[in-house]
């Protein structure tokens, strides 16, 4: 029993028989206001062997000592007598601290370790294996649009579960989906954003099939109302490399508010009907038709051959030559035209310029200074659409 308890001791105190010697039971038993007993038999100290009663201990070797230090170490009276060891319950309890620090420690970064990997686990998303061929529309008006629509093939509706003040909107889409035979799944909301790689999906997702450009053969046949007023007039909007989808989204969206006919955009070099144009134009896109031609200067000559003018547009007026360049307020029109827009940076192409008649311009309300002298591509299309279009004449006006 003593042999298990001296053994517990050396564990706690990082310590071992052999690193402590002899003389670990001196310290063990000394005390440092009480003088070690004598030994039984010699003049060593030592403490008792335990309960077998047998002697005591041989007293630690200690090295031998001069005369003259030992002289020089017992002659000074007055001085402080020297500090004796440790007694041994203070190296016990101090090492029982240590190793109880140690554990806690120990605890505390397995602990950290663990909530991790759980948290880490918690938030990587479940994987959703999508349809061959299949897209993922996001945000509450595409969805909603693409679902009341017949224009897309549907596969599936992710809806975000506990959507809380929302609740209403998404039994709205839960008939909708039923309705249309379309199979509703409820996922959480890191399922959501990965389906959407990010998108503010309003708490909706929708896989379905993509939606394309139409041929300009399809654009010459007359739309939903030209067979109820074939006189009035018409007006078409022409993009030249448009390339920034969320650009695209808002010009379609502000195309379709202020009335205009056809949208018809170039296919080289611009944007095509991606989710993100659908969320920027706020599901306009799901029942606007988009035109689109390989060729955009053969199709302006043949519109200007059937009688149309083509109004082109432009930020610095100083940069054109040899076409007439007019306000947008200044402007007016009495038969079909064809609005013009440039890309983001390099506006209209020289080839597009030389085919308008006239050009159009925004006049600032103040000095500019250099940098901002142009307006973002969409907020200036739907600045022009507005002013050409209050001006459109209807039969019977």
């Amino acid at each position: 029993m003593e042999r298990a308890l001296k053994s517990s001791i050396w564990r706690a105190v990082a310590l071992s028989p052999a690193k402590c010697g002899r003389g670990w039971w001196g310290v063990r038993y000394r005390s440092t206001r009480e003088q070690r007993p004598p030994a039984l038999g010699g003049d060593g100290e030592g403490p008792p062997r335990g309960g077998n009663g047998g002697g005591q201990l041989p007293p630690p070797a200690l090295p031998a000592v001069s005369g003259a230090v030992a002289d020089s170490c017992t002659s000074h009276e007055g001085l402080a007598p020297q500090r004796g060891p440790r007694p041994w319950h203070v190296s016990y309890e101090r090492g029982a601290r240590r190793a109880v620090a140690a554990n806690r420690e120990l605890w505390s970064s397995q602990e950290t370790d663990f909530w991790k990997a759980r948290k880490r686990l918690e938030g990587k998303p479940l994987s959703i294996e999508r349809t061959k061929g299949s897209e993922i529309l996001f945000g509450i008006a595409p969805c909603s649009l693409a679902l009341s629509q017949s224009r897309r093939g549907l596969f599936r509706l992710f809806l975000k579960q506990s959507s809380g003040s929302r609740r209403l909107v998404m039994s709205e889409f839960v008939l909708q989906a039923t309705a249309r035979g379309v199979p509703v799944h409820h996922v959480k909301r890191r399922e959501l954003d990965a389906l959407c790689r990010g998108g503010v999906h309003q708490g909706v997702c929708l896989e379905a099939t993509p939606l394309h450009f139409k041929s300009l053969e399809e654009a010459e046949k007359p739309g939903l109302g030209d067979e109820e007023s074939p006189n009035r007039q018409l007006i078409w909007l022409a993009l030249e490399r448009i390339q920034d989808p969320m650009n695209l989204g808002a010009l379609l969206r502000s195309a379709y508010f202020l009335g205009v006919d056809r949208v018809v955009t170039s296919q080289r070099n611009s944007c095509p009907l991606t989710p993100t144009v659908s969320k920027a134009s706020s599901g306009a896109m799901e029942v606007f038709d988009v035109y689109s031609t390989d060729d955009l200067q053969s199709f302006l000559k043949a519109k200007t051959a059937e009688g149309w003018e083509v109004v082109g547009t432009v930020s610095k007026p100083e940069d054109v030559e040899n076409i007439p360049v007019i306000s947008c307020l200044e402007f007016r029109w009495n038969k079909p035209i064809i609005i013009v827009i440039g890309s983001e940076g390099d506006g209209l192409s020289l080839e597009t310029q030389l085919l308008c008649h006239r050009m159009l311009a925004i006049p600032p309300g103040r000095a500019l200074h250099p940098g901002i002298e142009s307006l973002n591509v969409s907020v200036a299309t739907g600045i022009l659409l507005h002013s050409i279009c209050s001006q459109k004449l209807r039969h019977g006006d």
